[in-house]
Formats: C-alpha cells, sequence, structure tokens
C-alpha cells in the first residue's frame, strides 16, 4: 500500500501564503491557504488504497479553519516536520514515513496545488509501479510531487536549493546521482503569486480555494490593490 504524504504548514496568519499579500491581507492569505488544504486533503481521500499522512509546520489549531481542518485529518497520521530547512523538512519526513511503514513507496504532494484531483495522484501511482522515482515539475521551476519506491532516497534532495526557479532540476539531477530511474508527471502551477492563485481558482472553480479567491477579489481596484 502507496503512502500518500502531504507537506504542509498550519494556515497562520502572516506565516503561510505571504506572496499573496498585497493584495491579500495576511488573515485573508491564511484563509485561502486553508482552504487550499482542505481542497488537498479532499483530493486524498478519494484516492482508494493508500495510506494518508500529513506532515505539518506549526499548531492547525493555531490557524485558520483548524476545527475543520482537524475533523478532516480523521482517519490519517499526522507528523510533525522537523529540519532546519525546506530541504530538511522533506527529507526527514520521508525518513519518517520509511521508518514507520519500511518497504512502502511514498508519493508525497504539498499544499500550493489545490487543483490536483484524486485523477492526478493515481495516474501518479502507476507511473511509479513503472519507475524507481516520479517527478511533477512546477510552472515557477519547482515541482509539486515527488514520487519514490524507497522514501529513504529523499536524503539525496538535503543538497537541493527549495524554492528557486532551478528546483526542479536540481532535484532531477539529485535523483539521477543516485542511478535513479526517474519519470515525469503532468506540469502544475502553484498557487503562490496572486496572478498564480487566479490561475488555479480559473482551473478548478469548484473548489474552496476558488471560492476564497473569489471572495477576495471583489475587494480589490483595478491592478489588485485596495
Amino acid at each position: 500500500m502507496t503512502v500518500l504524504l502531504v507537506m504542509a504548514k498550519a494556515p497562520v496568519p502572516g506565516a503561510v501564503k505571504t506572496r499573496l499579500c498585497p493584495p491579500a491581507t495576511p488573515g485573508q492569505a491564511a484563509r485561502i491557504a486553508a482552504a487550499a488544504l482542505r481542497d488537498t486533503l479532499d483530493a486524498v481521500r478519494a484516492v482508494p488504497g493508500v495510506t494518508p499522512v500529513l506532515a505539518v509546520r506549526g499548531r492547525l489549531a493555531d490557524g485558520e479553519d483548524g476545527a475543520g481542518l482537524t475533523a478532516a485529518l480523521t482517519g490519517w497520521t499526522v507528523l510533525p516536520q522537523r529540519g532546519r530547512d525546506l530541504a530538511d523538512r522533506i527529507a526527514n519526513a520521508h525518513a519518517d514515513v520509511a521508518a514507520a511503514w519500511p518497504g512502502r513507496p511514498v508519493l508525497q504532494i504539498g499544499m500550493d496545488t489545490p487543483q490536483v484531483t484524486a485523477g492526478h495522484l493515481l495516474a501518479a501511482f502507476q507511473r511509479l509501479d513503472l519507475a524507481d522515482a516520479v517527478l511533477g515539475r512546477a510552472v515557477d521551476g519547482g515541482w509539486w510531487a515527488l514520487g519514490l519506491r524507497d522514501p529513504r532516497q529523499a536524503d539525496a534532495l538535503r543538497a537541493v536549493p527549495m524554492s528557486t526557479p532551478e528546483t526542479g532540476d536540481c532535484t532531477w539531477s539529485a535523483l539521477d546521482r543516485r542511478g535513479l530511474r526517474t519519470l515525469t508527471l503532468p506540469v502544475l502551477r502553484d498557487a503562490d503569486t496572486w496572478p498564480d492563485a487566479l490561475a488555479v481558482a480559473a482551473e478548478a472553480p469548484e473548489t474552496r480555494f476558488a471560492y476564497q479567491v473569489s471572495a477576495l477579489r471583489p475587494t480589490l481596484v483595478p491592478g489588485g490593490h485596495r
């Protein structure tokens, strides 16, 4: 049984989606982040036969929609993220999963692609059956999904610079240096900036994320500012 690992931050104002500010306020950005996380959890829950795991930074109870997120995580394993930077936290989360579920493959996603569907995830599992790893690149040069037959191989990510336009290429190279056969997944857009948020909301208009983005738009004046 594959482990489906979600890396997320608690949607605390001022701590998440800061690149949406402006036009969003920190509170509005946190509500958008909470909606994106709820949409992501919904997509995972719709995939049959997986072990769902959330690795979270911060306390969900301290963020927007804390009660709703906690309820949505019924039946999940929730782990704290640990490490000095994002690369360490990702590698450590994979190591924690490998220790808890030895021998199982892992597909990891984040909370920045609320347009992800169960179909996307099922297709990723099918690709992972054919390779040592799968990588779903993002429009901004990063990546939205990483699958590993042996999650201990995520240790290769510790030297990868995260959140840069080169992150996807560097990740691919790090996996290649390990001798892993890696297949690609579809390219998706992370909802990091306001133009990204608008594009993702238009792509997935029925999501909670799209609702929160739409709720903010009437408060803006032409040009995207208040």
